[in-house]
């Protein structure tokens, strides 16, 4: 016997309806994680613009940003807000301190030796980071209350605000600092052609030690607020460096705002991708994107040929 039309009718929409809210959660979902790897590549970028150096520590920045954060205000009781300043200063001063004592004395080597030295720093820094928090991972308590919001069918947590409204905040403040600050036109000039900023008096080296301290800063709030949603640890560095730097070349190196756009499509199609798929593809989706997009336009999505190749440092 066959069921009623009108009961099959009621299946069918609510099959629709049920595939829409889980998109529409997989897109939210997405946006959130590619909050992070459009910060992770950002971070890329900046040192990559001043530099050609590709910084393969940029991931324990993020790290370190989360851990540091839940010593504060976990261990320490330290006031949240507090907490996250003083973790971004502690960040951002073993960024410029990085840069001092492994980048600056060896500014006369080889592009390759330097780009091994920040592999260096990364191992040093998973190490450091094993010895202090140990293997295990830390939680840290969401921003605000942690009851769930429903919208078009979705359960929304509100560190998922806090996460796209600080992304937001930070994306702005580097927008206006490197339009709008002195400094930050002199780092943008040094990304364009160092030695021309050289002979017009800006001081390369001191540019070269702003990046580093600013890439470190917005890869400690990316640690910072994600930590509340995914645990962190101290090997998540590496896979976040990866999915960062495979959204800075998807994006086109030397291109933030083609960072940004590539770390938030990276997430959705990942979060698609192990929504609608599944879950164990889920860290190379970044991967076979990159080298789709560099298959078809080397340069990245939004580079030029001459962005694609490494400047003289």
């Amino acid at each position: 016997m066959k069921p009623p039309r009108s009961f099959v009718h009621v299946r069918e929409n609510s099959l629709k309806m049920s595939l829409t809210s889980q998109i529409i959660q997989f897109l939210f979902s997405g946006l959130n994680v590619g909050s992070i790897y459009a910060l992770v590549a950002l971070g890329f970028t900046m040192i990559y613009n001043a530099t050609s150096i590709i910084n393969l520590a940029q991931g324990e920045f993020v790290m370190l940003g989360g851990l540091i954060m839940v010593f504060l205000t976990v261990f320490l009781q330290i006031p949240m807000y507090l907490g996250l300043i003083l973790t971004v200063a502690a960040v951002t001063l073993l960024g410029a301190f990085f840069e001092r004592l492994a980048i600056h004395p060896l500014r006369n080597a080889s592009l390759l030796t330097l780009i091994i030295v920040t592999l260096a720093g990364s191992i040093l820094f998973r190490g450091i980071a094993m010895f202090l928090w140990g293997k295990d991972p830390y939680a840290l308590p969401p921003f605000s209350s942690s009851k769930p919001l429903h919208l078009w069918g979705a359960t929304l947590q509100p560190q998922f605000f806090w996460v796209l409204g600080i992304t937001g905040l930070v994306l702005l403040g580097v927008w206006f600092f490197f339009n709008r600050t002195l400094i930050g036109k002199a780092m943008t000039a040094c990304s364009f052609n160092s030695t021309a900023a050289r002979l017009v008096g800006i001081n390369v080296r001191k540019m070269v030690l702003f990046s580093f301290s600013l890439s470190a800063a917005v890869g400690a709030i990316a640690g910072i607020i994600i930590t509340p949603i995914t645990l962190m640890e101290y090997d998540r560095g590496p896979l976040l460096a990866l999915k960062g730097f495979a959204a800075a070349v998807l994006g086109g190196l030397g291109s933030g705002g083609g960072a940004i756009v590539a770390g938030f499509l990276i997430g959705i199609l990942e979060s698609l991708g192990a929504g609608l798929v599944s879950s164990g593809y889920k860290d190379a989706i970044a991967l076979l994107v990159m080298l789709i997009v560099l298959w078809v336009k080397p340069s990245g999505l939004f580079g030029s040929a001459e962005e694609s190749e490494l400047k003289k440092f």
